[in-house]
């Protein structure tokens, strides 16, 4: 047997047991389908009322398909048996719905034979409340549970109390150990976190008191600035304040003058609007006694009228009468005699009632006419009174206008007092930047002395390439004009052509070094400096004996150049005086004045030049000894 549990909730029910006070109880509804398999497959509604607080309270109810069926035919239910379950779970939710309710529209009774509920059949009713009638949509007995069935419902609560309490003792364990673990994680992290603080402390404290004394100084530096500037800025914010106060008044007593001309336009108006309120009120006066008398000759002429068709019929009966009268003259000959003189008496009053009539129709013309005349008079008045009530629209409409103007003056000093604020708002940005100004200037004041420092190494570095320029020049000078004496020597001496071999400055690699000497007329690479190292004896008196490791095959030998050069006019031993005055660079370019890390060291230049401070910068350190070792056979070679 399976069971579904459909619904399970308190509802408060109005309980009624005989002889007994009306009291509310909250019962728990379960409702259950159970299905049954064996011996055949079938459902059962089970319904069981119970009270949480009561633990003997316990009704129950089985419907069946076939109980069902009879209890549908007895209360005139519309619903099958599958429906009726959910049909009952919305009825119990309108009851809890309405249940707060002072006055609700459905209600749960539970109703009793007996004057208690003690173990006696009772009735559940649903019942719709309205003001005419309570009407019950469904009424269920049931049955009060003997001990078998309250010990197995007491079981079943207890054994659902347990399970209960096993989750949650399972739940605090758990919750317990959780708590347990973020603790002492909480308190590791708070003593590392103690522990920075602490330092954090420590070096807050240290850079607080450096930073106290370095803001001090400049507090007060700015402070005085500030106050200089805040006194010019005052002094600027009050004229500026006296002008727009000045402004200010003088738009108020404009206002104010136009204000007093409008209350005078204004009073005008309202004395003209009373003027013609009295002049429209007189006129409705005469008009209402105007119509009076209107209505009161109508009257009469209504009454004139009715006097005058009864006169009609009287005439016409007359005439009747006359007629018969006629009819039995032969008859009547002696009474037609004497009544002769009635009939002229009768004509006599036709004849004054004919004047009367006439008359009358002339009064009424006479006063037709008149009210035709006071008509045209209303018509007049109505248009005046319409003229008098568009006067009054205009003077109201200017009324409004002025009351408009009056708005958008007021408008306009609120909108003058939001200018002074957004000025005032202003100044104190402008306060802002000043400060904002005068830290940049510290700033920039503090670059100010570095630059300097800077531009003073940059002209003291300007002046030593000056002096170096100006020692190479002289170098240079000097080279040229050994190179000179070198080719007039060679030029003198006849058998410097006999000779094959030719030696040059040759780098320690075995490779000829870079620079060529155009002006010379050697063009394979030679180094400036040592060109001339391996000339024993001065170049006048003996051959100049070059030797070079370039091999024989080369274009560019020293023989051919000569050979070359032949017709080449001979440079005297003179100084050019361009030399003497160190300004012209004579037969080398601006490119060979660099410094070369991996230039020969020097032979045969002089101690001085050996010793000066001009040439080192353009030789190698480990250079610089074998010049000082090689200065004192050079200064045999190259005098003066």
């Amino acid at each position: 047997m399976a069971a579904e549990s459909l619904f399970n909730r308190p509802v408060c029910v109005q309980v009624r047991c005989q002889g007994c006070e009306e009291r509310r109880l909250n019962v728990r509804v379960n409702i259950e389908l159970l299905s049954i398999s064996n011996p055949v497959h079938k459902k059962d509604l089970a319904v069981r009322l119970t009270d949480d607080t009561d633990p003997f309270f316990l009704y129950n109810l089985v419907i069946s398909e076939e109980d069902f069926q009879s209890l549908k035919s007895q209360q005139g239910l519309l619903v099958d048996f599958s429906a009726f379950p959910q049909k009952f779970i919305d009825l119990l939710q309108q009851c809890i719905q309405e249940q707060n309710k002072d006055i609700p529209r459905f209600l749960l009774q539970l109703v009793s034979s007996a004057s208690l509920l003690d173990h006696t059949p009772v009735s559940l009713n649903v019942v719709e409340t309205n003001p005419f009638k309570h009407l019950t949509h469904l009424s269920l007995k049931f049955l009060p549970g003997n001990d078998a069935e309250i010990k197995k419902f007491l079981a079943s609560c207890l054994k659902c109390l347990k399970e209960d309490k096993t989750m949650l003792e399972e739940k605090l364990r758990k919750t317990e150990e959780d708590l347990t673990r973020q603790l002492s994680y909480t308190q590791q992290s708070l003593s590392e976190k103690s522990r920075e603080l602490d330092k954090l402390k420590n070096e807050w404290t240290s850079h607080t008191a450096a930073l106290t004394s370095k803001h001090t100084q400049e507090l007060t530096n700015e402070k005085e600035k500030t106050l200089q500037a805040q006194a010019q800025y005052q002094q600027q914010h009050e004229q500026q304040k006296k002008e727009l106060e000045n402004l200010h008044q003088k738009s108020i007593q404009q206002l104010q003058n136009r204000l007093s001309e409008l209350e005078v336009i204004n009073k005008d108006l309202t004395e003209r609007r009373y003027k013609g309120d009295s002049t429209v009120r007189e006129l409705k006066a005469k008009l209402s006694g105007i119509e009076d008398e209107c209505q009161r000759a109508k009257q009469e002429v209504l009454s004139l009228r009715r006097e005058n068709t009864t006169l009609d019929a009287e005439c016409h009966e007359k005439e009747k009468f006359i007629n018969q009268l006629q009819t039995r003259v032969a008859v009547l000959e002696q009474e037609i005699k004497d009544k002769d003189q009635l009939v002229v008496r009768t004509k006599e009053v036709l004849d004054a009632t004919q004047e009367q009539k006439a008359i009358l129709e002339e009064s009424t013309e006479k006063k037709q006419s008149h009210i035709e005349k006071l008509e045209t008079t209303i018509k007049s008045l109505s248009a005046e009174l319409l003229k008098a009530n568009e006067i009054i629209k205009k003077l109201q409409g200017d009324l409004k206008t002025l009351m408009g103007k009056l708005k958008l003056k007021n408008t306009v000093t609120i909108q003058q007092e939001k200018l002074l604020a957004e000025k005032e708002e202003r100044l104190q940005k402008e306060q802002r930047e000043l400060q904002e100004m005068g830290q940049s200037l510290r700033v920039k004041e503090q670059e100010v002395p570095k630059l300097q420092e800077q531009l003073e190494s940059t002209i003291q570095k300007l002046e030593e390439s000056k002096q170096l320029l100006k020692t190479n020049e002289n170098v240079i000078t000097w080279l040229n004009k050994q190179l000179n004496e070198v080719q007039v020597g060679k030029k003198l001496e006849p058998s410097a052509s006999a000779h094959g071999g030719v030696r040059a400055a040759v780098s320690p690699h075995g490779m000829p070094d870079r620079p060529a000497f155009p002006s010379s007329g050697i063009s394979h690479a030679v180094s400036p400096l040592y060109a001339f190292q391996n000339f024993q004896e001065p170049a006048h008196n003996k051959n100049v004996n070059l030797q070079c490791p370039v091999p024989k095959a080369s274009t560019f030998t020293f023989q051919l150049r000569m050979r070359q050069h032949k017709n080449v006019q001979a440079v005297t031993a003179a100084p050019h005086p361009a030399n003497k005055e160190n300004s012209n660079n004579v037969g080398l370019d601006s490119k060979y004045f660099k410094k070369k890390d991996d230039s020969i060291p020097l032979r045969g230049l002089s101690q001085n030049m050996v010793n000066s401070e001009y040439l080192k910068p353009y030789l190698p350190t480990k250079a610089q000894p074998s010049l000082k070792a090689a200065a004192t056979p050079a200064s045999a070679y190259f005098p003066g």
